[in-house]
């Protein structure tokens, strides 16, 4: 598992929902669909409408694969910081009982109030 302690997730670019599709779809419960997926240098993040699932690519090779499930309903509360003039990405911060704030810094072009709605959806 990732040390999530105050983890922190960077540049986090939007990218297809096939690009992951195959790899996390096995691990999906009745009625689970991709909302957004993102990477990172080798890494993914994706939100589906009922959790967050990293993908943490491990080794020199990257075949090796680290999945971690961050379910909604586990959230506390949440932080956005929209992207500026100056400063072109946004932040979202998450706070999940027992396990800490995680970090997600997202470009410019991401649809992070989208993210939002999910996430108030479940919290809310």
């Amino acid at each position: 598992m990732i040390d999530f302690q105050n983890a922190t997730f960077v540049k986090l670019r939007p990218v297809s929902d096939n690009d992951f599709a195959a790899m996390i779809s096995p691990m999906f419960v009745s009625g689970e669909q991709i909302i957004q997926s993102f990477r990172g240098i080798r890494d993914g993040v994706v939100f589906t409408n009922k959790r967050i699932i990293v993908i943490n690519v491990q080794g020199i090779t990257g075949k090796k694969k680290d999945f971690t499930s961050l379910p909604y309903s586990k959230i506390q509360a949440y932080s956005v910081e929209t992207a500026g003039v100056l400063d072109l990405d946004s932040e979202l911060d998450l706070w999940f009982s027992g396990m800490g704030k995680v970090r997600f810094e997202f470009v410019s072009q991401a649809n992070v109030s989208a993210i939002c709605r999910i996430i108030s959806e479940w919290m809310l």
